[in-house]
């Protein structure tokens, strides 16, 4: 809230009767309103924006910076991400984002929430707390995500209700469980309407919703989507007033067929999104600067690829201040070399330069609590807990789709051994996947096969595994199996690869069996590392990300088959069937 003084010294820096903090000279600054190019400096104090162009030119200045011909645009917003899956905490986040230009994002915490419950949403408003980086949280609306999952916890209206008032909480997370929206659910009708009695936003989850489904679920008041894949899918929604997350993640890459769909008359109905990044994928590749360099790239016009990427989210979600430089909004500014790459020169973050030319200028703590670790409490396994009886000599499987987390579903002949059990080493092709429950000890095991993985006398395991983070594992041998399921549980949490029995490689992820503690290029690396023993060790399909495809090989609202800790899940009938026919 600004108080009489503060606004009376910047109108008094704004006159010139007392100098401001920072000019920026020597730049051309990308005005979102009017799509057009200022030329002249820009003036900053008491973190806003005082002055832009030839007013500014104006002002005495504590401080000059010569941004060398580089062109000013609004901090990046990056309108839907899930921290947790840079397998790094906030503040490390933060660290890799950073250089790169993001100064806000609209962070769903729905996986460790999974895990901790509300104690994880507070651990993630914590831990982002005075931060460079503006950390705006959506409550995760759909802990479990289904009805049909083992979750670490269980959220209702009742509990959001206890953290809607935070200054930083935004409204409601994604709705995955748009089944229950369009059938009324009063739990899902209840998580929505607490948006709304609060003015703040609910977020969509709708993957190939139409017609009246469709509208029933806009009508609910949902505001967005980031599942769109088809343009046809994309239009629909604008045209029923939703805004659409254009997303480029580390897996889901959605945004180089619908950047297509985008025009001038819709452009302020999208936004750019990354979902799920890696943290190897952000440090080599960028962050929402990647969105806006692929969709130049791909023939958008820079001034709306800036619009989307600034004005359109912090519009969208309430960002009082944020999404323009103007006088009086928020001083989180990037100056960029050209309109093409979008390298980073420098970023502000409410008027302070905190990096420049990729390295970052400032530190802050990091923040663990104990509340969100220790959080991998599972039954006794053995090989009888992963026998799959096959005995038609016929399955259902889990087909495994290159550069997708839609999965087919498929079925036909297997071999069993001679106790009628599958063995994936009598079926070269076809590997066993198993999600055992982590959380309550309950000893569930659902089992099933995946077809097109491809692994060679070894088994992976995780325990990111969406959206319930059970653990997950694939592998020819249940020796194998059970060997990275135990290594999972002694690491607390994370990746694990093992071949004849022995750990070939770990990640320890403590924070929620989600997170590092460590900073973010460490953990690319060890990813790097894990990467490499996978393809070259275990011989998986080299089509395929092995571990990423692992992580989504669990989540039940994305078609057509999935595997849960209570079995095989169809996502078209939203029903459990057998793997065995």
């Amino acid at each position: 809230m600004i108080n009489r003084d503060s606004l009376a010294h910047k109108i008094d820096m704004a006159t010139g009767r007392i100098p401001v903090d920072t000019l920026i000279c020597n730049c051309r600054v990308v005005d979102v309103f009017s799509q057009t190019m200022i030329e002249g400096p820009v003036a900053l104090g008491d973190g806003k924006v005082i002055a832009v162009g030839h007013e500014a030119a104006l002002h005495n200045a504590e401080k000059r910076i010569d941004a060398g011909g580089g062109i000013v645009i609004p901090g990046l917003i990056d309108a839907h991400v899930h921290i947790e899956s840079s397998a790094v905490i906030p503040s490390q986040f933060a660290r890799c984002v950073l250089p790169h230009g993001t100064t806000s994002v609209i962070a769903d915490p729905h996986e460790i929430a999974n895990v901790c419950g509300l104690e994880g949403i507070r651990y993630m408003l914590e831990a982002s707390e005075n931060l460079p980086l503006n950390v705006n949280i959506m409550l995760p609306s759909c802990v479990p995500a289904t009805p049909f999952e083992k979750s670490g916890a269980s959220l209702s209206a009742k509990d959001l209700a206890t953290l809607i008032n935070h200054p930083r909480v935004g409204g409601v997370g994604e709705v995955m469980d748009f089944v229950g929206v369009i059938n009324a659910s009063k739990d899902m009708v209840d998580k929505v309407n607490l948006a709304h009695q609060h003015d703040k936003v609910a977020d969509g989850h709708s993957p190939g919703l139409t017609g009246q489904d469709l509208t029933a679920y806009v009508l609910s008041g949902i505001k967005t989507d980031h599942e769109c894949s088809t343009i046809q899918e994309m239009h629909e929604r604008i045209r029923q007033g939703m805004y659409v997350q254009i997303r480029l993640g580390s897996a889901c890459r959605d945004l180089p067929n619908l950047i297509h769909g985008v025009t001038p008359a819709n452009a302020r109905r999208c936004l750019f999104c990354t979902d799920d990044r890696e943290p190897a994928d952000i440090l080599h590749n960028g962050h929402i600067n990647s969105n806006l360099r692929m969709a130049v790239e791909l023939g958008l016009d820079p001034m709306l690829a800036i619009t989307i990427a600034t004005l359109n989210s912090a519009e969208c979600y309430n960002l009082k201040g944020k999404g323009a430089v103007a006088p009086g909004y928020d001083a989180d500014l990037v100056i960029v070399d050209n309109l093409e790459e979008f390298n980073t020169r420098h970023v502000f973050t409410s008027g302070d330069e905190v990096a420049r030319d990729g390295k970052l200028l400032v530190d802050f703590p990091d923040f663990i609590s104990s509340s969100v670790t220790q959080t991998v409490n599972i039954a006794p396994i053995d090989k009888a807990d992963l026998a799959l009886s096959v005995p038609s000599g016929e399955a259902r499987m889990i087909q495994v789709n290159p550069g997708s987390v839609v999965t087919g579903s498929t079925s036909g002949k297997v071999k069993a051994n001679s106790k009628g059990l599958f063995d994936p080493k009598l079926n070269p092709g076809l590997t066993k996947l198993a999600v055992v429950e982590r959380h309550k000890a309950t000893g569930n095991i659902g089992l099933g096969i995946l077809a097109n993985y491809g692994i060679v006398n070894g088994a992976v395991a995780t325990s990111i595994a969406h959206d319930s983070h059970n653990i997950v594992v694939a592998g020819d041998n249940d020796a194998d199996m059970i060997a990275a399921i135990r290594d999972i549980e002694a690491i607390g949490g994370g990746i694990s690869i093992c071949k004849n029995g022995k750990v070939l490689g770990n990640l320890p992820l403590p924070i929620g069996g989600l997170m590092s503690d460590k900073p973010a290029a460490e953990v690319a690396e060890y990813m790097h590392t894990l990467l490499g023993i996978a393809t070259n060790e275990l011989k998986i399909n080299p089509e395929i990300q092995p571990i990423m495809t692992l992580v989504f090989m669990t989540l039940p609202v994305i078609p057509e088959l999935k595997l849960t800790a209570n079995g095989l899940f169809d996502v078209n009938s939203f029903s459990f069937v057998e793997t065995a026919l």
